[in-house]
């Protein structure tokens, strides 16, 4: 078994995902990058070990129970446990002018596709990977979040929240709760689960609008390290502590 801290990031292969992936290489992780599109993986596996990143490649699909049963078989045999799990992969679903999800016009079907990937995802990667996290002294996880995903702040007419998403924006309020029915169940163990908001970040995701994914990753990477007795069941950003 390695001896390494070994982290396994989703949806790693770019933007915020990779940061994070190389943010915990950077600190001495072993990371496993979990990603679908095995080209896009295998180069930000390479471009990570060029960095001098212990990395390794995790096919992963978050939406398919096989997909997920084998990533775990994988880093069973890769390293034998599991510190650090960052459920980052996500999506946002169609969206209409000016990046709006219309809740009296929805697609039905584009809300449980974005269900499926940003909640039912996380629930399956979580799950398989527990025996894996379980066999660690100090196990982490870390869900991405948004502050689009604050109910509190959704609700209040001062805050800019951007845009209505009435499909992407509710999962992540749903992520959130996720996160706390977890915080609780993991009561009275070494397990710490939070949930992280990168605030807005240049990425694909966002028309490449907002601060570098090198620094939108700190919140994320932050959580992923935090020393035993640490928060737990909470949601952060670089400032601190967002209500739910």
């Amino acid at each position: 078994m390695s001896e390494a801290r070994i982290a396994l990031v989703t949806g790693a292969n770019k933007g915020i995902g990779y940061e994070i992936a190389a943010g915990l290489g950077a600190l001495g992780y072993r990371v496993g990058v979990g990603a679908r599109d095995e080209a896009r993986r295998e180069t930000a596996v390479a471009k990570l070990r060029a960095a001098g990143v212990d990395a390794f490649g995790v096919p992963l699909d978050v939406t398919g129970d096989r997909s997920v049963t084998d990533a775990a078989d994988l880093v069973e045999r890769q390293a034998g446990r599991l510190d650090v799990l960052v459920n980052n992969a996500g999506i946002s679903g169609e969206t209409g002018p000016g990046w709006v999800q219309d809740p009296t016009t929805l697609d039905l079907d584009v809300v449980r596709e974005v269900v499926e990937t940003n909640v039912i995802g996380v629930i399956r990667v979580t799950n398989a990977m527990l025996p894996l996290l379980r066999r660690s002294a100090s196990p982490r996880i870390v869900n991405a979040s948004s502050s689009v995903g604050s109910v509190t702040w959704q609700a209040d007419p001062d805050i800019d929240v951007g845009p209505i998403m009435a499909a992407y924006s509710p999962t992540k309020s749903f992520l959130n709760a996720v996160t706390v029915h977890y915080a609780r169940q993991f009561a009275g163990t070494n397990i710490l689960i939070n949930a992280a908001c990168p605030g807005l970040v240049a990425t694909d995701f966002t028309g490449f609008q907002g601060r570098p994914p090198e620094q939108a990753a700190a919140t994320a990477i932050r959580l992923a390290t935090l020393p035993d007795g640490g928060p737990t069941g909470s949601f952060f950003n670089d400032d601190g502590v967002i209500p739910w």
